[in-house]
């Protein structure tokens, strides 16, 4: 595969600022993964600046711990219109090490109560020391297209 990144994109009938808000909320972050590994913020203090490490529960049956906890770091951050963050871990001795892969949402307004957002998740940048070892991407276009659908169903209740 050439291309390095995958995307979905939806329409939803909320303003960009509410979609944003849930995004920048690591605490809803489980009810929006479409993959289902997500299982809850273990950092639930929302998303204001680049640089800030928020960190994850997770659960993958391929993992070889299966739970594991993933440290992000945001990476944009552009309210109302661009929210994405690298995902690593972070070490034993409290060194964060990132994969090189990045989640993006990116919200164009269609007007005052209508957004299209477009999800990316982009692993250009991981190295080929981790190809060895990890698939990219470790899912398939679905799950891109079900969190989008999640955020759809968790905007239009808030």
């Amino acid at each position: 595969m050439d291309q390095e990144n995958v995307s979905a994109t939806l329409t939803v009938a909320v303003p960009a600022a509410k979609v944003f808000a849930v995004l920048a909320d690591p605490t809803t972050h489980a009810a929006i993964d479409g993959t289902g590994w997500v299982q809850e913020a273990v950092d639930r203090a929302p998303l204001t600046e680049v640089g800030q490490i928020f960190r994850m529960a997770m659960y993958h049956p391929n993992h070889p711990d299966g739970d594991y906890q993933t440290a992000n770091k945001v990476q944009v951050l552009d309210p109302p219109h661009a929210i994405g963050w690298l995902t690593g871990t972070e070490k034993d001795d409290g060194r964060l090490e990132f994969g090189g892969w990045l989640w993006r949402y990116d919200l164009a307004p269609l007007g005052p109560s209508e957004t299209e957002v477009t999800l990316t998740y982009d692993w250009s940048a991981v190295p080929q020391s981790i190809r060895e070892y990890l698939q990219f991407p470790p899912f398939g276009p679905e799950h891109l297209t079900n969190s989008l659908h999640h955020l759809a169903e968790l905007v239009s209740v808030r």
